[in-house]
């Protein structure tokens, strides 16, 4: 007669009897974001640096390259951003290395989520990954606040103007886009954001990852909003009216000599 205080011990691996379980095109088909045919991804950015309130860098590129399958565009402190990503592209050219193949996009999350919560919301750094791998196109939005999200269709990560953006991608996504109507889209919704907020402005850069390749276009298009000057600045000497003149002598009273010291 068995024990009755002997627990049987269940066979191991996971059980997916509560769960649906996609095939490869479904999968696939979940994974359409800015053109048709499961071909890939459209990234854009604007090309704006501030510093406070002051225009720092007219041309700072936003759209990092991280793999040959995998590019990120961020927002919040540009150095933040830069040395983050440079971490995320060091990282996974060893992992190239090692495995001979390009990496996942789940894998590139992961290791910001990881980078990111270890410095508890110490960098400012809103980044959004965007790439073609082997399970299809993905993207994922990775915060300060160490959240990670996959997109299915669209999205714009938190900077100054992506509220604007984000109202364009909704009013005018559809699915099963082609290529063409995905950069135009992109450019639009980027242009939005260029003309409904300060910190954002310059040149639109784009970026399409495909499967078979990737074209990264800077800029995409310049500003539209550039003019030339309709009038001369330089005014010739008398056309401003000197109402009055005053000339005071100053004359030297003491003058003192101090020797500045120095390490030896």
């Amino acid at each position: 007669m068995p024990s009755p205080y002997v627990l049987e011990l269940g066979s191991g691996g996971f059980s997916f009897e509560n769960c649906i379980r996609f095939t490869c095109n479904q999968c696939f088909f979940l994974c359409l974001y800015f053109f048709s045919a499961q071909d890939g991804v459209a990234l854009g950015a604007d090309t704006r640096a501030t510093s406070g309130e002051v225009v720092a860098d007219k041309n700072c590129s936003k759209t990092h390259y991280i793999t040959p399958n995998i590019y990120c565009c961020g927002a919040g402190t540009a150095a933040d951003t830069e040395k983050t990503t440079d971490m995320l592209r060091s990282n996974l050219a060893l992992q190239i290395l090692s495995m001979g193949r390009n990496p996942r996009l789940i894998m590139a999350s992961r290791i910001l989520q990881d980078f990111l919560f270890r410095h508890k919301g110490q960098i400012s750094a809103m980044l959004l990954l965007g790439g073609v791998d082997c399970t299809g196109p993905h993207i994922f939005t990775v915060g300060m606040a160490l959240s990670t999200k996959l997109h299915f269709d669209f999205t714009s990560i938190v900077g100054s103007g992506h509220l604007p953006a984000l109202a364009v991608f909704e009013d005018r996504f559809k699915p099963n886009m082609t290529e063409d109507d995905a950069k135009l889209l992109v450019r639009d919704a980027i242009s939005a954001g260029i003309m409904n907020d300060l910190g954002s402005g310059s040149n639109v850069d784009l970026c399409v990852i495909r499967k078979n390749g990737t074209e990264c276009i800077r800029p995409f298009e310049s500003s539209n909003y550039k003019c030339e000057r309709q009038g001369k600045y330089k005014y010739p000497e008398g056309t401003t009216t000197i109402v009055k003149e005053q000339t005071i002598n100053l004359d030297l009273v003491e003058e003192t000599v101090q020797q500045m010291e120095v390490a030896q």
